[in-house]
């Protein structure tokens, strides 16, 4: 039988809207008192986006102790394995009722490494915090590993390192899936000619010629636009971007990445810089001299909405994700397109045009570590003349 919407004391997240237009999140019970466990845990990720992840995933873990009438007190490792494996993961041991049934699905990879983080962290946090509090389960979630070579190079004095930090509820991390999911061929002009305003056209066209993030993006500000070349920043000749993380857009909008930038003298220096092509200098005086011309309402965040009672406030993330699967649909491609697609394609046109070098494709795109980059995108073209020359070289058919 489903279990119902409304769960067992009926704990819920609660947004708490700020002054300076950011928003923090907690957990309070039906009442309005707020949970001072799950509170003292999340008030220290303030202002970042892993508070409102871990408040979303402790609210479900709490919830299920409730069910099954454990404390932080009484509470085993025993127990949080058998919560994890009611959650989806795989556990080799019964673990009693599911506790995401249909219409609710499994969490998957992804969100399984984020529930085990944010447990191992609630609990270790109340009992260092209360001192003597279920000492047996806080002996549990402090183990270790030997580190790995990987771990070594990361580390300061790594050579001497013999122990890191692991987790007993994290289930295993499967292989890195080497071959993202691109964009259909052809999908770039196809989705040029699918959009419906020049706001659209611009957002194809600047996720097409960098890798930016939709977060980023849509948490731009005109302030970061330096379209012009030897900009008073300082900091790249040609025409570029600066992508800032900024906790309170109105939009909700905030970049994953987030570098120091600062604004002196009305000028942007810092935060993730992105070079910007000729298309996407032209697409964006298409779109302010037209569609932000006549809607913009002074609040100085790039991207606004066209249409609805709020026209003229800042364009969502999500907004912009539905547009895209819309004008996919429109242009009768295959699959869902997303933004993450975009940024997978464009590290894998530039790391082909440089002729494989990922230091490259690592600059362009922003990404953090060159490892990954060459991990991920780093594979040989199955259909590339040198692949077919050096199978058929080995194969002794090569003249």
């Amino acid at each position: 039988m489903a279990r119902s919407r409304v769960v067992l004391g009926d704990l819920r997240v609660q947004v708490l809207k700020r002054s300076g237009g950011g928003q923090s999140y907690t957990i309070v019970w039906p009442d309005g008192s707020v949970d001072e466990e799950a509170d003292g845990y999340l008030r220290p990720f303030e202002g970042s986006g892993s508070q409102k992840t871990y408040a979303y995933s402790l609210v479900d873990h709490l919830r299920w102790r409730a069910r099954e009438g454990l404390t932080t007190d009484t509470v085993r490792l025993l127990d949080l394995h058998r919560y994890m494996g009611a959650v989806g993961a795989k556990v080799p041991m019964p673990y009693g009722q599911p506790w995401r049934v249909p219409p609710q699905r499994p969490y998957g990879d992804s969100a399984l490494q984020v529930a085990a983080a944010c447990l191992k962290g609630f609990y270790l946090h109340q009992c260092a915090l209360r001192g003597g509090v279920n000492d047996e389960l806080r002996d549990a979630l402090s183990i270790g590993r030997l580190p790995t070579k990987s771990d070594r190079s990361r580390a300061f004095l790594g050579h001497v390192k013999t122990s890191m930090p692991a987790n007993p509820l994290a289930p295993k991390r499967r292989t890195r899936r080497r071959h993202p999911k691109m964009l259909p061929d052809g999908a770039k002009p196809e989705l040029r000619e699918a959009v419906n305003t020049a706001r659209d056209e611009m957002v194809v066209t600047w996720l097409s010629d960098t890798s930016l993030r939709i977060g980023g993006l849509t948490g731009l500000h005109l302030v970061d636009l330096h379209l012009r070349e030897d900009a008073p920043c300082g900091e790249c000749r040609e025409p570029h971007l600066h992508v800032c993380h900024r906790w309170g857009n109105a939009n909700r909008a905030a970049a994953k990445i987030k570098p120091d930038w600062r604004l002196v003298d009305g000028t942007v220096t810092g935060g993730e810089i992105y070079r910007a092509s000729p298309a996407m200098i032209s697409s964006y005086f298409k779109y302010m001299t037209t569609e932000y011309a006549k809607y913009a309402t002074g609040h100085g965040m790039l991207l606004i909405q066209l249409s609805g009672p709020n026209r003229g406030q800042p364009w969502t993330a999500d907004a912009a994700r539905g547009m895209l699967r819309r004008a996919g649909r429109r242009a009768d491609l295959p699959g869902r397109i997303t933004p993450k697609a975009f940024r997978h394609q464009f590290t894998n046109d530039v790391l082909d045009a440089s002729g494989g070098e990922p230091l490259v494709a690592k600059a362009t795109g922003n990404w953090a570590s060159m490892q990954m980059v060459d991990e991920v995108y780093g594979h040989p073209d199955l259909h590339s003349p040198q692949f077919t020359a050096a199978l058929k070289t080995v194969w002794g058919e090569q003249e």
